[in-house]
């Protein structure tokens, strides 16, 4: 199919920024809206990005019958309920990260895309870039020999005084926002779910998890570590190790057009450079292939539910102090 798929925004969020590049680049789809809670938002903003149409509630988009797909980017704690009504408004949905807050949420969503035929799809954009794609080629080609051991971080620093981030009600913490995307990366590399986690957080003014912690293991003998944060420095890094080398990622979760990944076997040590893409442009031509021609889409919700189910564990965890089963 060749037609053009119409997107509609669903927010004015600061993330909208990276989609709206690929959307116009694409010869599939058509930014044609965007919806803010308030009508002069929704005007200045599509008058900013040249969004041919702004509605001044996000009930006033999904009842627009011309929108095929929805981006939705609101706060963590509105991703399942907007997302359940515009699916059940007749719309496809590409929900960024996390795709929900608990599994009845999880649950909740996978039912309404099956009882509705349209298709939902989490916003893990690493997950369709050509590095990502690369490393997960290398480590299944037994490059490293036996998988043993990955690590992972992703920090910065967070000053903004109030940011929703950094509340616990609505879905905030470090481990929310970007430790998820350690779990998600390990868990795609390794090919299968961990058994058990071990989380330690330290919680800020918000109650929600300034920094975060854990471990966890896995199957056959495969152990996984990371730290995530908002009072750290910049750092973003993962590190699989294996019984013959270890691979280095120095740009995991936001790779570039040129970026290159470090092979160390022995005391040799190989750049590998790989070409990239735009980075948000992968996760839109995935969700057109989901939608016009029928393919799987990377990210299955039964990955996305997994994911979920993995940060609650390590919640869990981190609340009680002891170890929990996934």
């Amino acid at each position: 199919m060749t037609r053009k798929l119409n997107w509609g925004l669903l927010s004015t969020a600061r993330i909208n920024r990276a989609l709206i590049k690929p959307l116009n680049a694409s010869p599939r789809t058509c930014l044609l809206a965007v919806a803010s809670r308030s009508q002069s938002s929704a005007d200045a903003y599509a008058r900013e990005w040249k969004i041919p149409r702004a509605y001044g509630s996000y009930e006033a988009l999904l009842a627009d019958p011309e929108i095929d797909v929805i981006y939705n980017s609101l706060p963590n704690h509105l991703h399942a309920e907007w997302t359940i009504r515009a699916l059940r408004a007749g719309k496809h949905v590409l929900c960024e990260k996390p795709l929900a807050l608990t599994l009845a949420e999880m649950d909740a969503m996978i039912a309404t895309s099956k009882e509705t035929g349209k298709r939902l799809m989490e916003a893990f954009m690493y997950r369709h870039h050509p590095q990502s794609l690369k490393v997960k080629e290398m480590v299944d080609g037994g490059i490293l020999g036996k998988l043993q051991f990955i690590r992972g971080s992703f920090t910065y620093n967070l000053e903004r005084e109030g940011d929703i981030r950094l509340k616990k009600e609505t879905g905030g913490g470090s481990l929310w926002d970007v430790g998820c995307y350690s779990i998600s990366y390990a868990r795609y590399v390794i090919g299968t779910e961990p058994i058990e986690v071990f989380g330690w957080q330290v919680t800020g003014a918000g109650g929600a998890d300034d920094s975060f912690v854990g471990q966890m293991r896995f199957p056959n003998d495969i152990h996984m570590q990371f730290d995530s944060g908002f009072k750290s420095a910049s750092r973003s890094h993962i590190e699989i190790v294996g019984t013959h080398g270890t691979l280095n990622i120095p740009n995991p979760f936001k790779p570039n057009r040129k970026d290159m990944v470090e092979l160390q076997r022995g005391d040799k040590i190989e750049v590998i450079k790989i070409k990239g893409q735009e980075l948000y442009l992968g996760e839109v031509d995935d969700m057109c292939d989901a939608i016009l021609l029928g393919k799987a889409p990377r990210v299955s919700l039964a990955d996305s539910r997994a994911n979920v189910s993995a940060l609650l564990a390590l919640l869990e965890s981190a609340r009680l102090g002891k170890p929990i089963a996934v």
